[in-house]
């Protein structure tokens, strides 16, 4: 059982989590209900309705609530809140962190992860603009401001929001739960103002409505791609689990839904209220407002603009800094370059990828240029979630084995999540060409991106030349004290890759002795293991010879930045406190104190694809993406938080497969 003992449920701890992992959910009424009953009617020459599809009827309004309320309920709270929560990495959750879990089991679980995550991005993207143009249109509603632009006021918004993100929300994050708070208490309220004009409302729970509206009104089964729109910040709530723990979202989720649905089911009774003052001439009730500011009283429309732009810059903070926490998971996983990560303030778990955090701004800038409007970014929404929330059903297969639930109530379960996840997906096709490709696209470039980084490792592993260190031990002993050689360093520290502690690269002993040979009074070999679990921080020291040669293989979580600079310094000072080493010069100096533990010196060699290769052609292309890629990818001097004074580059050409020898034909 994981430990949430640093999550433990409170009422403090309830508001955070309001405010942290319901944000995406929360803001979902905007614009569910609009983007249902709001699709353009088809009128003949004459204005006659062509397409019956398009009105608005009983049987509509009743069948999207009862949509909306079985999709929270099976999808949000059952897959995610019950049990997909029960996943979680030593008290951590998300994709990544699931994939962690199982990928021992199947080799090819990756490529759902990688689906996922790029998904989980690419929704990155749309999520903010879509959330505050829906609560900016609002103005709309308010006669001396209909006019007002709203494109360049949802721009500046959208540009504020990412700005701050370098700066970390250590003070305005203390905000977010009582905003949030407030939110949902309205919702809730202006819900329950209309619920009660027309209780009989309540009889959407029945599940026979959303059978009818599926299979019986006219396209009324690609109204999934409308009411999927209601649960897609599930998959982020489940990767923000661990900033507030299981039990604090478990309980939270009984009030937000609350709120959610009593709100909808108002939205839906002012529907029900409208049609019904339908005169006796009036054929059809078409609908073209949103629903969501029709029910919000006439002298509280701007308060509630105001409060509903607050939530959806929650909203939009908490999916950028999940994004964050996402790349950070996927660098440690060999799923992504190394890129830059910062931390902005002293909070845990607290992530700034200024890459990612530029990439997402300017692409929701592109989205509210193109889309200008919420009801057309509609489009653009749903389909790359339905394929991670896929992709986490697929894990949890292989999850549920491992933690050996009953087979039939798993694969019961399992059936249950896909069929409607398959729905979902169908549903979305009918998006595509109206904006659906956008984020497909994204997310496709997103996975080619972590293909290559994941594929070119494996790659590169096939044809690393290991050696054994204790061939090489007597010679270095002798470099070590040849005093015709000029000292290189008093430790010189070369990054290896060899899992075992025996070995080392081929390469690396080239470089010491094959060319410009690298004298030192000790020679060290350190190895970063990423761990399965998210904060581990440990170290295991082995001695190749008693004080010429030692090994530091640092066992790091994969949510841990890596600081060997300072973490190799902090080993070798309590390496010498413990007597386990002895530091002394070898060189007669007045200035060396009994202190001083001597200079550093770390080797890092950077890898080129050799012009001497003949590669199939896909895994030339792997690898020239790969190279590319690193190109522009952070160096090892910043990956490793290595001291620009303390660290030497080398060059070594990667000969992955050697050209077959040119037949030269001498000439007298």
């Amino acid at each position: 059982m994981s430990k949430q003992h640093h999550h433990a449920l409170s009422f403090a701890g309830l508001i955070i989590t309001v405010g942290i992992i319901f944000g995406d959910i929360g803001t979902s009424p905007l614009y569910v209900l609009k983007a249902i009953t709001n699709a353009d009617p088809i009128r003949d020459a004459h204005g006659h309705l062509i397409e019956q599809g398009k009105e608005i009827t009983n049987q509509l309004i009743l069948g999207a609530l009862s949509c909306i309320f079985w999709t929270l309920t099976l999808q949000t709270t059952i897959k995610y809140v019950i049990i997909t929560l029960r996943a979680d990495n030593k008290g951590e959750g998300g994709i990544f962190s699931l994939y962690t879990l199982v990928r021992r089991k199947k080799k090819w679980l990756v490529i759902p992860a990688m689906i996922g995550g790029a998904a989980l991005l690419a929704d990155g993207i749309i999520t903010p603009p879509i959330s505050v143009s829906s609560a900016i249109e609002g103005l709309a509603y308010i006669p001396s401001m209909k006019h007002i632009p709203i494109t360049p006021i949802v721009m500046a918004i959208i540009v504020l929001i990412f700005v701050i993100q370098q700066f970390g929300t250590k003070f305005i994050g203390r905000f977010f739960g009582p905003v949030m708070m407030i939110w949902f208490l309205m919702l809730g309220i202006i819900g329950l103002m209309f619920f009660v004009k027309d209780p009989s409302i309540i009889k959407a729970v029945n599940p026979y409505y959303a059978y009818d509206l599926l299979v019986h009104y006219p396209k009324g089964f690609w109204l999934l791609g409308a009411v999927f729109l209601c649960t897609t910040g599930a998959e982020a709530l489940y990767s923000d689990l661990g900033h507030c723990g299981r039990e604090n979202i478990r309980v939270s989720w009984i009030f937000v839904k609350s709120m959610l649905i009593l709100n909808y089911f108002g939205q839906g009774a002012y529907l029900l209220i409208e049609r019904a003052k339908l005169g006796p001439n009036e054929k059809y009730f078409i609908f073209e407002e949103n629903p969501f500011y029709m029910i919000v009283p006439e002298g509280f429309k701007l308060p509630a603009i105001i409060i509903a732009t607050a939530a959806a810059i929650v909203a939009s903070q908490a999916l950028i800094s999940g994004s964050f926490t996402l790349i950070n998971e996927a660098i440690r996983l060999n799923l992504w370059p190394r890129v830059k990560v910062n931390f902005p303030s002293d909070i845990k778990g607290q992530l700034y990828i200024p890459s990612i955090n530029w990439f997402l701004m300017f692409g929701c800038l592109g989205v509210v240029w193109v889309f200008r409007k919420s009801e057309n970014m509609e489009a653009a929404y749903g389909l790359s979630i339905v394929l991670a929330m896929i992709s986490t059903s697929v894990l949890l297969i292989f999850y549920m084995a491992k933690k050996h639930w009953n087979p039939i109530f798993r694969y019961f379960l399992i059936t249950i999540f896909l069929f409607i996840e398959g729905g979902f997906a169908v549903a979305q096709v009918e998006k595509f060409p109206d904006g659906g490709y956008i984020t497909l696209m994204i997310a496709s470039l997103l996975i080619a991106v972590m293909y290559i980084i994941f594929k070119s490792k494996i790659i590169r592993n096939s044809i690393i030349d290991f050696v054994k260190v204790k061939s090489y031990l007597p010679i270095l002993q002798k470099l070590s004290i040849d005093d015709q050689i000029p000292t290189y360093a008093t430790h010189l520290v070369y990054l290896t890759s060899a899992e075992r502690i025996d070995e080392v690269e081929s390469k690396v002993f080239y470089s010491i002795l094959e060319q410009q040979p690298k004298r030192a009074e000790r020679y060290w070999f350190v190895h970063v293991i990423t761990t399965d679990e998210p904060y581990t921080k440990e170290y295991k020291v082995t001695k190749h010879d008693e004080n010429d040669l030692i090994r530091i293989d640092f066992k790091l979580g994969f949510r841990i930045q890596p600081k060997l600079d300072t973490m190799f310094k902090q080993v070798v000072e309590e390496l010498v406190q413990n007597k386990e080493i002895e530091i002394r010069s070898r060189y007669a100096c007045e200035y060396h104190h009994s202190d001083h533990i001597g200079d550093f010196k770390f080797i890092v060699i950077r890898k080129f694809l050799s012009n001497d290769n003949e590669l199939p052609w896909f895994h030339k292309l792997i690898m020239n993406a790969y190279f590319f890629i690193k190109s522009r990818s952070l160096s090892e001097k910043n990956e490793f938080g290595l001291d620009p004074s303390s660290y030497v580059e080398e060059n070594f050409p990667y000969v992955l497969s050697k050209a077959a020898p040119i037949n030269l034909k001498r000439s007298e």
